[in-house]
């Protein structure tokens, strides 16, 4: 297929390209110049250049706690205007099958652990993230209004948080495990016995290596036309306390580790049910965290500056 990529040229985008490259389609990124996918006149064109088989929606304005809490306005509006951009320029030049991208924060802040799909409507999601999740979920829902309506193949997949090489290691936008990554290293570079950290980390959390995020992704597109999500995660849960451990101990930091419990600790816990997308897929994630976390911090340190890797 001739599959065209919104945010293709992201940190889950690049390595999309690959994946969909590796299987012989034909990925194109959509273009970056001018208004963007904010601009319905924009993203027409785009499609219309394109011809695509198949549109992948990836493109997000997205962040850690943060940010969230500080642009939660722009989450909303941003995230809604391009989706909707996206879906309605896919209708109106008939693309045969249109894929949207989801995220773990559209679920209600206390849902059963594992989260099951049939549970996505029963309750407000975590308040911090809640314009950014919302701004989402309204996706799938557009996706399964257009369906009864227009007929168009439209699905949406639910991932949970990504990491790996390419994420962002901005601490003012980056999500927990790369900006875990970047503090640590700072602290053993600069000689510090101690560094900070959000919360009091018993939240819980459940991480997808992007490689595995990408190949779930082109399964969906591949052998998936149904309107029901479908979860897309590794079916592991690890608290943020045992998280960092982790990431202290790959990185080489053994000193102290103190907990600011006057910041939010986001969502209390994380854990997908990723059997449907088993069943209906035939995916399942092949990269042990450990794995992959050695993997981002190896790449976080070749992409550093010479000055900075010491």
């Amino acid at each position: 297929m001739r599959v065209l990529v919104t945010g293709g040229s992201g940190f889950l985008g690049k390595h999309l390209m690959r994946e969909l490259a590796s299987r012989n389609h034909e990925a194109v990124n959509a273009v970056h110049k001018g208004p963007g996918l904010l601009d319905m006149s924009w993203t027409l064109v785009q499609i219309r250049k394109a011809r695509p088989d198949a549109v992948i929606h990836l493109a997000a304005k997205c962040g850690g706690i943060g940010a969230n809490r500080e642009r939660p306005g722009e989450f909303f509006y941003e995230n809604m205007l391009m989706g909707m951009n996206v879906i309605e320029a896919c209708r109106e030049r008939s693309v045969p099958k249109v894929v949207a991208v989801g995220t773990v924060c559209a679920y209600p802040k206390f849902t059963p652990v594992p989260f099951k799909e049939d549970d996505i409507w029963n309750g407000y999601p975590e308040e911090t993230n809640a314009p950014y999740g919302l701004a989402k979920k309204m996706l799938m829902v557009m996706l399964q209004a257009y369906r009864q309506q227009y007929g168009m193949n439209g699905i949406y997949l639910i991932p949970v948080n990504l990491y790996g090489p390419g994420d962002n290691f901005d601490l003012e936008s980056s999500h927990v495990i790369p900006a875990l990554i970047r503090k640590f290293h700072e602290a053993m570079r600069g000689h510090r016995d101690t560094v900070d950290c959000w919360g009091t980390g018993s939240a819980s959390r459940e991480f997808l290596y992007v490689k595995d995020a990408a190949r779930a992704i082109v399964d969906g597109l591949e052998r998936y036309d149904d309107p029901d999500p479908v979860n897309i995660g590794s079916g592991s849960e690890i608290t943020i306390r045992d998280l960092t451990k982790k990431i202290a101990a790959i990185t080489g930091f053994d000193g102290e580790i103190v907990w600011d419990s006057s910041k939010p600790d986001g969502q209390p816990r994380r854990c997908l049910d990723v059997s449907r997308a088993w069943d209906r897929l035939s995916f399942k994630a092949d990269t042990d965290l450990d794995d992959g976390l050695r993997n981002t911090y190896l790449w976080y340190l070749e992409s550093l500056l010479p000055g900075d890797k010491t």
